[in-house]
């Protein structure tokens, strides 16, 4: 077993080299922690994330010359430092001491004095540094500099609204499976266990509760009638106007929470959930199982047809690889992965699984195209040069009363206390 501090450490050392995420590295690691650490490891490492442009502004003043790129982990360590003693209960001398403590375990002794000094003088000159950060907008807004002025230009009037979103921890939300239950009978079975919880605004499937909890131990679970997943990606089934025995697919599919959503729409649809990653299509399975519900999984490039049978589709979905930055509250590692080339990258791949999907689809036949970002970049404008380019695509407008009206489908901004930012287009072919 190691020290949490020290698996932490390593987890946030390599997320800082680009090496993986948090959802990539965490499972990996967490096995080599006491099992009564393992909240506080993520706590750790999720909380270092969420806060990593502010600390690391702190850093940059507080240390004479940077690090080398090789002592990522000791970058890491003053970040969790720091975090610590901003945002966490835990006693000053206790954090401290403990983190300087794991530069023994990574066999850097040169950087004991540096870790201690480094806090040490945060404790003293906080205030100073507060006052010398002021006008830093990436400090004061916890965003990386290049996301914040991507917000600010595309969202000048919603920018706070957003960045004290992305800044929160996100909301604890379920789906009901309606064919098996009400939300008004969940929700009496809720209040019954004394867990407090309301119906979600916009999504007739969905009840959040006040405080998260492992989903395992809520009624019902295991037997599948309820699902975790955040209202605005629960709002995709209703989009496609399902009817029975339709032939569906599920593009970009993992980890399955829309799939198995569908299913329990309609039964009787004949889906195949697709995706390009093999490691994923594990949890699809996993996720379908539970739900007793019945998929075609597949492994294939969805800007490709070497996996498809020939026969074209009545509806598809496709949840398009993105920036993720409409769910950064619950991926806080996007503030320190992604960078602005990415996008201009992702968008070429949606203009690719667009354009290939569409050619599979039957006339009169319902393609949604989704994101869970806030980038009109990834998004209306995306959907703007697939219509010019497709005469036989329409963009229908979209009578709901979520999201705000695009020049083509809506968008969701991620609300503090609501749903996740995402958005949507709804293409009917001709």
């Amino acid at each position: 077993m190691i020290s949490v501090r020290a698996a932490a450490a390593q987890v946030l050392a390599k997320i800082l080299q680009g090496q993986g995420s948090l959802s990539s590295l965490l499972p990996a690691i967490q096995a080599q922690v006491a099992e009564q650490d393992r909240s506080l490891l993520q706590e750790l490492c999720f909380g270092t994330c969420r806060y990593q442009p502010q600390l690391s502004a702190y850093v940059e003043c507080l240390v004479d010359k940077p690090l080398r790129a090789k002592d990522s982990d000791i970058q890491a360590l003053l970040l969790l430092g720091l975090y610590q003693l901003l945002h966490t209960r835990i006693p000053d001398h206790a954090a401290l001491g403990e983190t300087v403590e794991v530069t023994r375990f990574l066999k850097k002794p040169w950087a004991t004095s540096l870790v201690n000094g480094v806090l040490r003088k945060f404790q003293r000159d906080k205030s100073k540094l507060d006052k010398l950060l002021a006008q830093n907008y990436s400090f004061q807004t916890n965003h990386p500099a290049w996301i914040e002025a991507t917000l600010r230009k595309n969202w000048p009037n919603q920018l706070d609204q957003i960045i004290a979103a992305n800044n929160s921890h996100p909301p604890f939300t379920l789906r009901i499976n309606t064919q098996k239950i009400s939300r008004t009978e969940y929700l009496a079975l809720l209040q019954d266990l004394e867990i407090n919880a309301t119906v979600t605004p916009f999504s007739p499937y969905g009840i959040t509760l006040e405080h998260a909890c492992d989903p395992r131990k809520l009624p019902l679970f295991s037997e599948g009638w309820i699902s975790v997943q955040d209202e605005a990606a629960q709002l995709s089934a209703d989009l496609l106007q399902l009817s029975p025995k339709m032939r569906v697919l599920d593009a970009c599919c993992a980890p399955g929470g829309k799939t198995g959503h569908m299913l329990e729409v309609e039964p009787s649809l004949q889906v195949t959930a697709l995706d390009a990653d093999e490691r994923r299509l594990g949890r699809v399975r996993e996720n379908l199982n539970r739900l007793g519900v019945t998929a075609n999984v597949m492994c294939g490039d969805g800007t490709k047809t070497d996996w498809w049978d020939g026969e074209l589709f009545d509806r598809i979905l496709l949840d398009a690889p993105c920036s993720a930055t409409g769910i950064i509250r619950r991926h806080p590692d996007i503030k320190v992965l992604r960078t602005p080339e990415e996008l201009d990258n992702l968008g070429e791949l949606q203009v690719k699984l667009l354009k290939n999907l569409w050619s599979l689809l039957k006339p009169g036949g319902i393609l949604v195209y989704a994101t869970c970002s806030v980038m009109p970049k990834e998004n209306t404008q995306v959907i703007e040069n697939f219509l010019k380019r497709h005469k036989d695509a329409t963009c229908d407008l979209l009578d709901v009363e979520w999201g705000i009206t695009q020049a083509y489908g809506r968008q969701l901004l991620p609300s503090e206390e609501g749903h996740d930012g995402f958005y949507y287009a709804r293409l009917s072919k001709t």
